[in-house]
């Protein structure tokens, strides 16, 4: 068998897994000599000769260049880290919008208090909600006294601190007093004071996820505070309660 018979019986290589030659890639960049300007950002990827080829001489202009790579790819991992927490923020943005919607939809005190602890939890993307208030069982109303927890005087003022109204904690412990039946399933939560009025005992909203990394130090908060506002000014509207 000729060797050009030989040639063609040999199996032509995948098309997807041919590589381009060096020289192929020089007659490219010949045809095209614009490419480059048409595609700046690979002139950060490209590593430009030595000025002084394998001399001994440190070449300072290299080293520079290589260096200014490195911040480029850096401010590129920064940027995209900026686009993400943007998309989270008008996620978590839109989805208080749509739960105090719904929560100025409600039709009575009762409705509004099955809207916090059910409607919430899929408009927040949590996995429970609860509504928790210092003070004792029997004092509160009877048609919410089944779903309300009760917490002990002080509790609030320990969890939160004096003066701050919001607690995110990542990998917490059981915390059946807050979720109750559902506390097993929580790993990451926040918990918002929810002031009604001074005639009121101090309360708190409780907002439960399974994901560990759902809730955590350093996560805004502004969003969640407002949500917890309007929770107040509503019960406080169906309870007809002194003001603020």
């Amino acid at each position: 068998m000729s060797k050009i018979e030989t040639d063609k019986a040999k199996p032509a290589a995948p098309a997807g897994e041919r590589k381009l030659t060096a020289s192929e890639v020089v007659d490219y960049l010949a045809e095209h000599r614009d490419f480059l300007s048409r595609r700046p950002e690979l002139l950060s990827e490209l590593l430009p000769p030595s000025r002084f080829g394998r001399s001994t001489v440190v070449d300072f202009q290299q080293a520079m260049v290589q260096n200014l790579q490195g911040r480029l790819h850096e401010q590129e991992e920064r940027h995209q880290d900026l686009i993400a927490t943007s998309r989270a923020n008008l996620s978590v943005q839109n989805r208080v919008h749509e739960a105090v919607l719904t929560l100025l939809s409600a039709r009575t005190f009762e409705h509004l208090i099955e809207i916090v602890t059910t409607d919430l939890a899929i408009q927040m993307d949590v996995d429970v909600v609860t509504v928790c208030v210092e003070g004792e069982r029997d004092r509160l109303p009877s048609a919410v006294g089944s779903v309300v927890h009760v917490l002990a005087p002080g509790t609030v003022d320990r969890l939160l601190g004096p003066g701050r109204n919001v607690f995110l904690q990542r990998r917490m412990t059981d915390e059946a007093t807050m979720f109750g039946p559902a506390a097993r399933l929580v790993a990451s939560a926040a918990f918002l004071r929810l002031t009604v009025s001074p005639a009121t005992p101090p309360g708190l909203l409780c907002l439960g996820s399974r994901l560990e990394d759902k809730f955590h130090n350093g996560q805004g908060t502004e969003l969640l505070i407002f949500l917890a506002r309007v929770i107040e000014y509503s019960i406080n509207a169906w309870l007809d309660l002194p003001p603020k």
